[in-house]
């Protein structure tokens, strides 16, 4: 039981809250490092694994298979035991299976060792959006949320020049190596520092503790039975927002997936600038969830919750797919990468909002209903990577892809007029 030390009266809050930001912020990169990296390995994984095109998507698809269907029990599992166990548990397993790559020998050793990775994986982002909703003051969510995911896509834009460029003098199966190990370091410093709630960290004081949990809800009690779960399947703000959400995890996909085989292909990217404009959307991306996340909270201050929610995700989303289906438009490389960018940076302008949504509908059960929209979101990713090479063959042409893409944004935009961030799931 939490007792304010005596001292601790009229004194300034502590700032312990800023360091589990920063821990979260850590995770995001990891994450998006270990994500990201196969997409620029693909080549000599192919290459030497003997791969085709098709095989790698469905290696790519293994991924995002498991992470959708292990994601909504990990976030449930999280609710119930809190954050700092089932995020040990996951950071630690997706780091092993991420050095576990570096061992495989075949497209089926490859394929299983993707699936566990993700099985291990499932359930992150949903933890962080519940340790989030502990943590920060309410006020502060929509900017807290920008930053996190600033870290993952300025990592996942950064990755393709350090893996290409490890990947030049050690190899790939060093740099899966390299990478795990570093998600381990972070499980050490995660599993010493961090409590499931500020009120049991010995370091926070009576002030900051005061500052988070005013107007925060308790722990819920009700987690199970098919009354609760029917609850989150059937309130009017599931479905828009779990649709609203694939288009996002479509976009990211593409960048870590085919995008740099694009790039090659279609405009003829040489081996010495690819690696800097594989990861450019990605590393703009961070201005757009930076100013995405601050957007949100000015605008829900300004206007109300609701445009402070759908109305920037909306308007996000629709600058997205008309960016997306402009860059099928245009015939000058730098003129189509440019609109890519534009288009993911934009769509990563609506995360802030996206998942404070989650937080404002999910009360005490954010980790449940976080995870449910990024379960829908892993569509994208599961069946994304095999459309693109579909729709490539079918058309012979890489704009195909974008155009399913820009098509997707605008769809998303629209969703957002069925969703209401006021009215919650559960509470």
């Amino acid at each position: 039981m939490f007792t304010p030390a005596p001292e601790s009266s009229g004194a300034r809050p502590t700032r312990v809250r800023h360091r589990v930001v920063g821990l979260m912020l850590g995770l995001a990169m990891i994450t998006y490092l270990d994500r990201a990296c196969i997409a620029t390995l693909a080549p000599d994984i192919m290459r030497d694994l003997d791969l085709s095109k098709e095989q790698m998507s469905w290696v790519y698809s293994a991924f995002a298979l498991a992470y959708a269907g292990f994601e909504v029990p990990t976030a449930w599992w999280a609710d119930r035991r809190g954050t700092r166990r089932v995020l040990a548990r996951i950071v630690l397993w997706w780091s092993v299976f991420t050095m576990a790559t570096a061992a495989v020998f075949s497209f089926t050793s490859l394929v299983v060792t993707r699936f566990l990775f993700g099985v291990g994986e499932a359930g992150a982002w949903p933890c962080v959006a519940r340790t989030f909703s502990r943590w920060i003051p309410l006020a502060q969510r929509g900017r807290v949320q920008g930053i996190f995911f600033s870290g993952a896509h300025l990592a996942g834009g950064l990755t393709p020049m350090l893996a290409l460029a490890l990947n030049h003098w050690l190899g790939w199966r060093a740099v899966f190596v390299i990478f795990g190990a570093v998600g381990l370091g972070w499980t050490a410093v995660w599993w010493w520092s961090f409590r499931d709630d500020p009120t049991e960290h010995p370091a926070v004081n009576a002030a900051e503790a005061a500052l988070i949990t005013a107007g925060r809800l308790p722990v819920a009690a009700a987690h199970e039975g098919w009354p609760y779960w029917r609850r989150l399947l059937v309130h009017r703000n599931t479905l828009p927002l779990c649709l609203a959400y694939i288009p996002n995890s479509c976009a990211f996909y593409f960048c870590i997936t085919w995008l740099p085989t694009f790039l090659k292909e279609k405009h003829h990217f040489d081996a010495m600038s690819l690696g800097f404009f594989s990861g450019l959307p990605l590393i703009f991306a961070v201005a757009g969830d930076l100013f995405g996340g601050q957007a949100t909270d000015w605008a829900s201050r300004r206007f109300g919750l609701r445009f402070g929610r759908a109305g920037v995700s909306a308007v996000g989303n629709t600058v997205a797919g008309l960016a997306m289906l402009g860059a099928t438009a245009v015939h000058d490389p730098l003129a189509a990468i440019l609109l890519i960018t534009l288009s993911v940076a934009a769509t990563m302008f609506t995360l802030g909002a996206t998942w404070s949504t989650c937080l404002d509908i999910g009360g005490a059960h954010v980790g449940v209903v976080s995870a449910a929209m990024n379960t829908a979101g892993q569509i994208g990713s599961v069946f994304g990577p095999p459309v693109v090479i579909y729709l490539l063959r079918r058309f012979n042409d890489w704009n195909a892809p974008l155009l399913g893409l820009g098509i997707l944004f605008l769809l998303g935009a629209a969703c957002w007029a069925f969703i209401d961030p006021r009215d919650r799931v559960f509470d």
